[in-house]
């Protein structure tokens, strides 16, 4: 008990005695913690919420206030390249570092404003935001040699992100006004329906002002851009038509599956159910308790997705080391050979953490052994001022130094909707996001309480 007592006083003078300072600089809010000793299950959760959100804290572009794509500069990227969808996780990273204290409310305000006001000056087509930008100009990085425009699915995960924000910021003073108005100019701006190629039977992810639509990628399911269509369709000033869900994202060769794998039944997607981010990235902030179509119950499609990912980990057929019932988690992240989407079918021996953090919701108890196994078991590894890097291979001996943006986010939001539902709570409370979804004939407890 004298061990448990003292390791909770050392948390409290590391983590929340530093830096509640109001007014102060916004680096002296949080400062990083080595492994700390006989945590409760809630405490090791603040921990690895506030660590993590130093990523996008500290780390965050000083000039804009954007989530870098990655810590480390690989691929050319450089210093300034900031992530839209990155950015989108990171304010929703923001909203729960506000709502658990771990940053004053009025460095949280400034940091927003400091976001839309950039956003709002920043390059955009049919508004639209590309891939990467310059965290300093705001003027659009190319992902690829024809990527050089609007990315409509990082576009959503950013507006997954601001639309929280808005319902979250609330008080009736200019600076929070002042996020809300611009957040509103920036939705109604965006123009969703350009995106069906004039009105094709599908949202196309890419248009270039140089290529035009020579990308010609139409987005269909099952994966991780369902949120791009609820979005259109929850469009005020350019919705698109329901019909371009059933014709298009609905119709591909790997939409429906209902096949069984380790006991679990699948009801959508890949066999296996593919990488995890498909059950995490669009349900940051689009709740998927209760929520059912005439396709599925995504409940169960995101749970089960994640215990087939977790049994196939205990299954092991490729023997690679350290995998089993408390080391499981593919998904895409960086390898020992670069940047892989890991799943199942897609092995390469490399657990990432974030795989089975962000599915704290679905699997909370796999989750929590997870966690204290990455953290008291391999933490000298792979713990680090940003939280948990972003993956390993135990097999290979290789542990990956680097951090990226769309792996940190996730972690502190999926935790924090395991907590209290504080994502899912803002995003399904937007008038807009409930008509869309009522548009689509979805159910959801959010639609059956208007």
């Amino acid at each position: 008990m004298k061990k448990i007592f003292l390791s909770a006083c050392l948390l409290m003078i590391a983590v929340c005695g530093m830096a509640q300072k109001k007014g102060g600089k916004e680096s002296d809010a949080i400062k990083p913690v080595g492994i700390i000793k006989g945590l409760s299950d809630s405490a090791l959760l603040d921990v690895v919420q506030r660590q993590t959100f130093r990523y996008f804290w500290d780390f965050g572009h000083p000039k804009s206030g954007l989530a870098r794509e990655r810590s480390n500069v690989a691929f050319d990227y450089g210093n300034e390249v900031v992530t839209t969808g990155g950015t989108g996780f990171g304010i929703m990273a923001l909203i729960a570092a506000d709502h658990r204290k771990f940053i004053p409310h009025d460095q949280a305000v400034n940091r927003m404003v400091k976001i839309v006001e950039f956003l709002y000056k920043a390059d955009s087509y049919h508004g639209a935001f590309p891939h990467w930008m310059n965290g300093e100009t705001g003027k659009t990085i190319r992902f690829g040699r024809r990527d050089d425009g609007a990315d409509i699915v990082e576009t959503a995960y950013l507006f997954q992100g601001l639309l929280c924000a808005r319902q979250y910021f609330t008080a009736d003073d200019p600076k929070e006004r002042r996020i809300r108005d611009m957040i509103n100019w920036m939705w109604g701006e965006m123009d969703w329906a350009w995106f069906t190629r004039e009105g094709r039977d599908n949202l196309y992810w890419h248009w270039s002002p140089n290529y035009g639509w020579a990308m010609n990628f139409p987005i269909r399911g099952f994966n991780e851009c369902l949120i791009t269509y609820i979005l259109a369709e929850s469009s005020d000033r350019s919705p698109v038509s329901a019909d371009i869900y059933d014709r298009g994202w609905a119709q591909s060769d790997f939409f429906k599956n209902g096949k069984t794998f380790y006991g679990y039944k699948l009801p959508l997607g890949f066999d296996y159910g593919g990488p995890l981010f498909f059950s995490q990235y669009s349900f940051l902030g689009l709740n998927p308790k209760g929520l059912k179509d005439k396709y599925a119950d995504y409940w169960e499609q995101n749970v089960n997705h994640t215990l087939i990912n977790r049994a196939y980990c205990i299954d092991n057929p490729k023997k690679f080391k350290g995998y089993g019932e408390n080391c499981w988690g593919l998904t895409a992240s960086d390898n020992f050979e670069g940047y892989n989407a890991h799943s199942p079918t897609n092995d390469l021996g490399v657990i990432t953490p974030t795989a089975a953090l962000s599915a704290f919701p679905y699997t909370p108890e796999y989750s929590m052994k997870a966690l204290r196994h990455f953290y008291y078991d391999l933490g000298d590894k792979i713990w680090g001022e940003y939280g948990f890097t972003d993956a390993f291979s135990e097999s290979k001996n290789w542990y990956g130094k680097s951090y990226l943006a769309i792996d940190q986010g996730p972690i502190i939001v999926m935790i924090e909707n395991q907590r209290s539902g504080l994502l899912w709570k803002l995003f399904m409370s937007c008038p807009e996001i409930q008509r869309g979804l009522k548009k689509l004939d979805f159910q959801s407890p959010a639609l059956s309480k208007n």
